[in-house]
């Protein structure tokens, strides 16, 4: 993807989850979406400078004490 363009992509999120980002967003003055949007961006940059793979337990979903 190149440009200014955006992509839109579907999201599935626990409601625990959503209420924590969206805690943060406020938090940070984002929306919801900038801040996922900010989240992944920094994750991809620190894999971009560590040079490292994600582990494969990455696509094990995180177990979340949000209470």
């Amino acid at each position: 993807m190149g440009g200014t363009g955006k992509k839109q992509v579907p999201l599935r999120l626990s409601a625990k989850l959503y209420e924590a980002i969206a805690a943060w967003a406020e938090d940070d003055f984002r929306s919801v979406n900038g801040q996922i949007e900010y989240l992944l961006t920094e994750c991809v940059r620190q894999r971009k400078k560590n040079g490292r793979y994600a582990p494969e337990e990455l696509d094990v979903p995180p177990e979340l004490d949000l209470k």
